[in-house]
């Protein structure tokens, strides 16, 4: 069975959300995120944008399974099956994230940016995109969690060690 893109099965939940709660609730408090993100930015006051813990969670592990593979990555002997796995295992803490996590209506509108970004490294990752070389979702999903925490409050959150 071929698997549809993350974005695809995102906008399809979206949709589905829409058709239950309705057109008002959500364009108000809808947590759809696709690829149309909005510019990511600190909040008015310039400060990084408050987490719950689902997010943190989630990104905890998406980093965790990034970790795991940069070795192998930049060895250039990430096997198609690793590269896949990791792809999926980035869909399925998006979709936790997506559908776990609260924040204000303005964090969850930047949050779209990033999670954008983790649907198309997961996309490049399981060979959903055309890509010669797939490892390049893998830095994609560095960039991605780079940004988390450059606008997100993650206690503890470091950025990933790019050179192994």
């Amino acid at each position: 069975m071929k698997r549809k893109p993350l974005a695809t099965l995102l906008t399809a939940v979206a949709l589905a959300f829409t058709a239950v709660a309705g057109p008002g609730l959500a364009a108000g408090e809808s947590h759809e995120h696709d690829s149309h993100a909005p510019a990511l930015k600190l909040d008015a006051a310039g400060h990084k944008w408050q987490t719950d813990a689902p997010l943190r969670e989630g990104m905890q592990k998406i980093r965790a399974s990034v970790e795991r593979e940069l070795p192998a990555v930049h060895a250039g002997t990430l096997a198609p099956a690793a590269s896949e796995a990791l792809g999926g295992a980035v869909e399925a803490q998006v979709a936790y994230i997506v559908a776990n996590c609260k924040l204000t209506p303005q964090a969850d509108e930047v949050l779209h940016g990033i999670i954008a970004e983790l649907g198309e490294a997961a996309d490049l990752l399981a060979g959903k995109t055309a890509v010669t070389d797939r490892s390049a979702g893998a830095a994609r999903l560095v960039s991605a969690l780079d940004d988390y925490g450059r606008y997100f409050d993650h206690p503890g959150w470091t950025p990933i060690e790019r050179d192994h």
